[in-house]
């Protein structure tokens, strides 16, 4: 990756967190949504925005589905806030990387907590 695609990648991901925050009125976006990453493709015509989004799995697949629904809207708004010559086309992804990351925290603390045990009884 370039360091104008990483600066681009950059730069999207916080307009285009700012547009949903600010402009975005639908109400089945969630609240606790956030967007972790941006991945333009090359050739700057497409971009992936990974969306993490606290709640239940209908609330996270609502709040993408709303947010590719409005995907148009929030373009043409975060086009407002960034100088390039086409605007790419945003598709909207669920990051789940959170949730591997607790999941992992979690194991961790189990096993810390079996060889503790163990280490007791020995």
């Amino acid at each position: 990756m370039t360091k104008r695609t990483k600066r681009l990648n950059s730069l999207l991901k916080e307009v285009i967190s700012e547009v949903i925050r600010n402009d975005v009125r639908n109400p089945h976006v969630s609240e606790f949504t956030t967007v972790t990453e941006v991945d333009i493709t090359k050739d700057l015509q497409h971009a992936k925005v990974y969306i993490s989004v606290i709640g239940t799995e209908q609330e996270r697949k609502n709040t993408i589905d709303a947010l590719e629904s409005a995907a148009g809207f929030i373009s043409v708004n975060a086009s407002k806030k960034v100088v390039m010559r086409l605007f790419p086309t945003l598709t909207f992804r669920l990051d789940t990387s959170v949730d591997k990351q607790m999941k992992i925290d979690s194991l961790l603390k189990k096993i810390h907590q079996e060889e503790e045990s163990r280490e007791k009884h020995e």
